[in-house]
């Protein structure tokens, strides 16, 4: 018997009438965005302002702002494919070693003799011996060092190499773990990138790794590719070094294992400083834009987790009266002298900064250090004005290919088509609702997948109406034929759908970028598609039957 349960009809129109009122913001987007964003900022702690409460206005609170979010190739942007130094990893890991390495070699210099660091190509330590007959124990002591390799896939083999040619000692990275540490470095790269972009406000970037050491940047609404890269291009890498002496000439001789730095804020000073760093911006656990009390000129404060505040503490109380640097990307932002130990594990950056150079400071800090330098070997700035040509085109397709549907439908059908024609623009507009609700972004590729959709959307209309006109020649009555359409036609529609579903899968699965945007919005059509085919125009069809009660039916 032709008949839905009230319990169905209501869940139906329920599921309807939700996803109908998550795609209304879209409608007013530039005041829903508008207003997301003085919400955001008015959340994030930004003071009350006249402009803010009026962006605030221009939306309800109350009734859904969620958006879809419109990718590089529609809102314009930023795109830059950057390239990571990974073997400045190992240069610094050599770095890191030699304290360790040297202490372990003191303590058997009855064996080794005298030992003296010695320049080496990147990536390598090495070491000189007084007594060459000790190289057996020096070898056997640095390989002791090192560690096995840890990896995304277990632990390995030993973390470091060590031979002797002569009286040298040669330390280096083993093959396993310099290919752990690429992964570990292009995983840090990727993520501190992410959180630097997202530390910005900005919405619904795609940051994915490319290659060995390549990183893919996308960031839509971004006015530059300079901007985008001062953001994320500097390394920011904070540390704290022993002040030796400070010089105005440029060219001045430091001795090994000591560094010349420029002045930021003094032209024409420099410091010579010890190379190792006391303690660096990886314990670093907060960092803050501010005022300073005295001058009210901005600042940045920092927060050192409890190993930094130690090394800090240890460090500061022993050197009372001494100066330390403070350095920046090798440039010296200040150099105090401390006057007091500074056990509290925190402290602030003064310097020539405005307010925005200390937001940006504080916001790299915050998100970490790059762990290695990058190149950028493209870059390129979409102009808002070529994603408006682009939706406006989109927009033309999806109108045409919407009016033949409709035509098509209403022609074929006659009243049945009307039915498909409702169906269809709650099925479009069921599709932006879920896009909204699950924040995904919408690129050209994207629309393409929503005019496909609409095509595809009454294949499942056709079917069922035409499995109705063959039952109306041999089922008793319309009520018998409409019911026996429906449910004949479903095993073909379910199955021809979940084959195309697959295909989405796979391509959002192994795709990237604007392939991933055709998948989504190719898999979110069908269900969509599906859902109305079959229960939303069987509903329609049932309220009409009902009040009707036609004793004949054309489909």
């Amino acid at each position: 018997m032709l008949d839905i349960p009230l319990w169905k009809r209501i869940l139906i129109w329920g599921v309807v009438l939700v996803a109908l009122a998550l795609a209304v913001p879209n409608l007013a987007y530039d005041r829903v965005e508008r207003h997301n964003d003085a919400l955001a900022a008015l959340e994030g702690g930004a003071p009350s302002t006249p402009e803010l409460e009026a962006d605030l206005a221009l939306w309800p609170s109350v009734l859904p702002s969620s958006l879809v979010n419109l990718g590089l190739d529609l809102r314009g942007g930023a795109h830059l494919l950057a390239e990571v130094r990974v073997e400045d990893v190992y240069t610094a890991r050599m770095d890191a070693l030699w304290p360790e390495l040297r202490d372990a070699l003191r303590d058997a210099r009855d064996e080794v003799g005298p030992i003296r660091r010695t320049d080496a190509p990147a990536g390598e330590l090495r070491v000189q011996l007084g007594e060459a007959s000790g190289m057996a124990r020096a070898v056997e002591l640095a390989r002791g060092l090192g560690g096995p390799v840890v990896s995304l896939t277990g632990v390995g083999s030993a973390s470091l190499e060590a031979r002797g040619e002569g009286d040298v000692l040669i330390v280096s990275l083993s093959e396993a773990e310099k290919i752990a540490t690429d992964d570990r470095t292009m995983q840090q790269s990727v993520e501190i990138v992410r959180r630097r972009v997202d530390e910005a406000g900005t919405r619904e970037p795609t940051i994915q790794r490319q290659g060995e050491n390549r990183i893919l940047i996308q960031v839509p609404g971004v006015g530059s590719a300079q901007e985008l890269k001062d953001l994320i291009g500097t390394t920011a890498r904070l540390t704290f070094h022993p002040v030796i002496t400070r010089t105005s000439d440029p060219e001045a001789r430091v001795d090994a294992r000591q560094l010349l730095l420029p002045s930021m804020d003094e032209e024409g000073a420099y410091y010579i400083l010890e190379e190792t760093p006391v303690v660096t911006g990886d314990d670093l656990v907060d960092s803050q834009p501010g005022f300073d009390a005295q001058n009210g000129h901005p600042n940045v404060s920092f927060r050192f987790n409890p190993h930094g505040a130690r090394l800090f503490g240890e460090y500061t109380s022993a050197n009372v009266g001494a100066p330390f640097a403070i350095v920046l990307d090798n440039e010296v932002i200040s150099a105090p002298t401390i006057r007091q130990a500074i056990t509290g594990g925190s402290g602030q950056i003064t310097g020539s900064f405005t307010v925005e150079s200390s937001t940006q400071l504080a916001v790299l800090l915050r998100a970490g250090a790059l762990p290695a330098e990058m190149t950028f070997l493209e870059e390129r700035t979409i102009g808002p004005e070529l994603g408006a040509d682009s939706i406006a085109a989109g927009r033309i397709a999806a109108i045409v290919a919407f009016v033949a549907v409709l035509l098509f439908m209403q022609a074929s059908y006659g009243l049945f088509g009307l039915f498909a024609n409702i169906a269809l623009l709650m099925n479009v507009a069921m599709i932006f609702g879920i896009l909204s609700l699950v924040g995904a972004t919408l690129t050209l590729p994207g629309i393409a997948g929503i005019v496909l959709t609409i095509g595809m959307a009454v294949d499942a209309n056709v079917l069922v109406f035409e499995r109705i006109r063959e039952e109306l020649k041999t089922a008793r009555g319309p009520a018998r034929a409409i019911e026996l359409g429906y449910d004949r036609a479903m095993s073909a529609i379910v199955d021809a759908n979940i084959t195309t579903f697959l295909i989405a899968v796979i391509l959002f699965t192994l795709g990237s970028g604007p392939v991933k945007g055709f998948a989504v919005t190719l898999a979110i059509g069908i269900i969509t598609s599906v859902f109305t085919a079959l229960y939303v125009t069987r509903v329609m069809v049932v309220t009409w039957f009902e009040r009707a009660r036609p004793k004949k039916i054309e489909v």
